[in-house]
């Protein structure tokens, strides 16, 4: 099972990469096309971390954190689907860093997962 966690690890990793360098160049006015490619990451994303709370659970990490690992994985694609229609006009940044926050809190959030749990799995010498 800690090769299962840490293979999730890392493509959250490199999604969450992905996906802050999209968002970027979306907030630039560029790669507006690609909008479709970062909403389907998204919820890879939050699929990813919610196989990764479920695994963090059976490793025994507390439950406050694969608790706060579902409610910020339904609130993240909630905000990030709706958020043309949140604040519109001048305010609308506003929607926006909400939004970058949340998808760096859940690149931290799983990272804590992650790190939780195969430390849990590790191999007793």
């Amino acid at each position: 099972m800690r090769s299962t966690v840490t293979a999730i690890q890392m493509g959250i990793r490199v999604v969450g990469v992905v996906q802050l360098a999209l968002g970027l160049a979306f907030w630039t006015g560029n790669l507006l096309g690609l909008v479709d490619l970062h909403q389907l990451l998204g919820i890879l994303l939050v699929l990813a971390l919610w196989t990764l709370a479920a695994l963090a659970a059976r490793a025994g990490v507390p439950g406050g954190l694969v608790a706060g690992a579902v409610v910020l994985g339904l609130v993240v694609p909630i905000v990030g689907l709706t958020q043309r229609e949140l604040l519109p006009g001048s305010a609308h940044w506003l929607i926006q860093v909400l939004h970058l926050l949340l998808g760096i809190g859940l690149l931290g959030l799983a990272e804590n997962l992650a790190t939780r749990a195969k430390a849990r799995l590790a191999p007793v010498a």
